[in-house]
């Protein structure tokens, strides 16, 4: 797919993996509407994306625990933008790892809205438009926690299987249609997601996010003939 002038949107885009995936999509000639909580954040993330390269950048507010701001936000990127041809899923949250009674019910509660609900409900938003697009793509970013078992982790671990679940179905579903659907999914990255849950890990063994971002432009720059659906990326 050739990324030049193509709309793509950024959940999460204000800082760690989507502030690199925007910066990198700029710098592939992409317009770039990312979504997050902060404005500081946001507007140094456009300025950075205009500088790399994109032809038009906006930072959107937008909770992706609150349907009624997700909904209201795509409805303006379409508008803003003239349409949407990729939305790049990557937002989420992490709970400090425990057991199940360990977890306090609105961090359970904030956990499956942010990392599975709203991101169903801002793709359900905008498949209408993507599936307008000539070469549509939805790439979920979602985690090793998807695929793999791993202690401590029921309720995050909950939330990216079930976004596993919906990207194979969905993948499915939009074949008829023209949407193409992928799946990413990384091991721990090196990003604050754990430093804001007070959790203490070893970052700097992680992936790099600079380079994570690399494989998203990678998955989304094929030629039109060959899609990439699944990557999986170990340490």
């Amino acid at each position: 797919m050739e990324l030049k002038n193509k709309v793509v949107v950024v959940t999460g885009g204000s800082d760690g993996i989507g502030r690199h995936i925007c910066l990198k999509l700029g710098a592939a000639g992409a317009q770039v509407a990312f979504l997050g909580r902060n404005a500081e954040r946001l507007a140094t993330v456009e300025a950075e994306a205009l500088a790399a390269g994109a032809p038009k950048a906006a930072g959107l507010l937008c909770d992706m625990q609150n349907i009624a701001q997700i909904t209201a936000t795509v409805a303006r990127i379409i508008a803003d933008f003239g349409g949407i041809d990729i939305l790049i899923n990557n937002a989420g949250i992490w709970h400090k790892a425990g057991p199940l009674d360990t977890i306090a019910p609105d961090m359970l509660e904030a956990t499956v809205q942010t990392n599975l609900t709203g991101l169903m409900q801002i793709t359900q938003a905008a498949l209408p438009a993507i599936r307008e697009a000539e070469q549509g793509a939805v790439l979920n970013v979602v985690s090793k926690s998807g695929v793999v078992a791993q202690t401590g982790q029921s309720v995050y671990s909950a939330t990216k299987y079930g976004v596993r679940g919906f990207t194979d179905v969905l993948k499915e579903d939009e074949i008829g249609n023209g949407v193409r659907v992928a799946g990413l999914y990384q091991s721990g990255t090196n990003t604050g997601m754990f430093a804001k849950a007070d959790e203490d890990v070893p970052n700097h063994i992680f992936t790099e996010p600079d380079d994570l971002a690399d494989v998203v432009v990678f998955m989304l720059s094929r030629p039109p003939k060959l899609w990439i659906h699944d990557i999986r990326i170990e340490l």
